[in-house]
């Protein structure tokens, strides 16, 4: 018997959180429903109207530097692709613009630790807050703020994991 290719993500309750943050169907031409469907989304360039998606449905993302924390992404370029998603109309299937991988990549893993964040805390609004507010187990940091390297966002995924168990120090 031959093996699939295509593993489900470890943790079903965040990952299509972070699919409908990020536009869900009306975004993405092809579904996302497993780790590789993302992959393949994020090393093809996630679709603009999706950082747009995300600006819209996070309200800490509108708050200043926010975005460029998060995801790597100046106001000055999150204007651009508003203007070119009302261009398009936002139709399924029209995404004349990507985000380069790198920038697929952080708006993806923002996505996915907002939807491990809402998972341990219950609601959007409270994981949003979490992210804004200095954490003991991370040495008092904003998780928003470790959110710029691999590193950080490892930190803040442990620190997730830590809560969700009852793992504090």
């Amino acid at each position: 018997m031959a093996r699939s290719t295509k593993t489900e993500h470890p943790e079903t309750g965040s990952f299509p959180r972070a699919v409908a943050l990020l536009g869900g169907a009306k975004t993405f031409s092809r579904p996302v429903n497993t780790a590789l469907d993302a992959h393949m989304a994020i090393t093809s360039g996630i679709p603009a109207d999706a950082l747009v998606s995300l600006f819209e449905n996070v309200a800490i993302l509108q708050r200043p530097n926010a975005i460029e924390m998060a995801l790597g992404v100046s106001v000055r370029t999150l204007q651009r692709r508003k203007k070119q998603a009302k261009a398009t109309g936002r139709q399924k299937g029209v995404n004349l613009n990507r985000l380069n991988p790198e920038q697929s990549g952080r708006a993806w893993k923002f996505a996915e630790i907002l939807g491990k964040a809402t998972e341990v805390f219950g609601t959007q609004a409270e994981a949003e807050a979490f992210l804004e507010r200095p954490a003991i187990g991370l040495d008092q940091y904003r998780p928003i703020d470790l959110l710029s390297t691999p590193a950080g966002v490892e930190l803040v995924e442990t620190h997730l994991e830590r809560i969700k168990f009852g793992v504090y120090a």
